[in-house]
């Protein structure tokens, strides 16, 4: 499915291409770039897990590295069309539109690992590395929207921040056990768990700090905290890369 995988994902590139030169031209122009993404993300989408599950079930932290990989593709494609809908018939000055290229960045870049993953899939002694890259890059982009000034959409409890940060303990022994034993498997395993660890605890210190409750200053802190534990885990996770 190497082969397929890799044209459908040229085909997207192309696609991104005319939504955000879709933003300065016609709404009709734009609703064909934006259907015409939608489809190729559904096809690529589809293809690449095919090609997960022609990995075998004995290999299932594999297949989980190739469906997080495209489901962060899916994730800055609907991101993107949000900001060039956004930046519609706006001037080239507009923030919007500084906005939509970091988008289309975000998408490129996210396209690009990808294939990196598809790539080193078919190499046992490139896989763990290559899962630990791109959770590190997913983890700098979950860290860029914890850190934007967009409000979350619900609020939670402090404890529920609190029971999150068990997640990063487990996550941070199992990264520190891989960077021992160095076998390809536990790196894979290591960047799946940290993926999701880090990622629960930014979205609930997050939904925490806007808790009606807590004070200005209170949040502001938990905001802090919640930026230096992901950037302490980076940290680990890099080292992890080294060794």
């Amino acid at each position: 499915y190497r082969e397929n995988i890799l044209k459908t994902a040229k085909a997207l590139v192309e696609d991104t291409k005319l939504l955000v030169s879709g933003a300065a031209s016609s709404q009709d122009k734009l609703a064909q770039a934006a259907q015409s993404s939608a489809n190729t993300i559904t096809q690529l989408a589809e293809v690449v897990k095919l090609g997960a599950a022609s990995l075998g079930s004995d290999d299932p932290e594999t297949q989980v590295v190739l469906i997080n990989a495209i489901k962060d593709v899916a994730k800055a494609l609907s991101d993107l069309i949000g900001a060039t809908k956004g930046a519609a018939s706006k001037p080239a000055d507009d923030p919007s539109m500084y906005q939509l290229k970091g988008a289309a960045k975000v998408m490129v870049t996210n396209v690009t690992s990808l294939l990196k993953t598809v790539k080193a899939v078919e190499d046992e002694a490139t896989r763990g590395t290559r899962a630990l890259e791109a959770t590190i890059e997913y983890i700098k982009q979950e860290l860029t929207v914890f850190q934007s000034s967009e409000v979350p959409e619900k609020t939670s409890s402090p404890e529920e921040s609190i029971r999150m940060t068990k997640g990063i303990t487990m996550a941070t022994a199992k990264a520190v056990a891989a960077g021992n034993s160095c076998r390809q498997e536990d790196v894979i395993a290591t960047a799946n768990l940290s993926r999701k660890a880090v990622s629960d605890m930014l979205t609930a210190c997050k939904q925490a700090s806007y808790h009606p409750d807590v004070s200005e200053e209170v949040r502001e802190r938990a905001l802090r905290f919640g930026t230096e534990c992901t950037l302490g885990y980076l940290e680990l996770l890099e080292h992890v890369l080294l060794v």
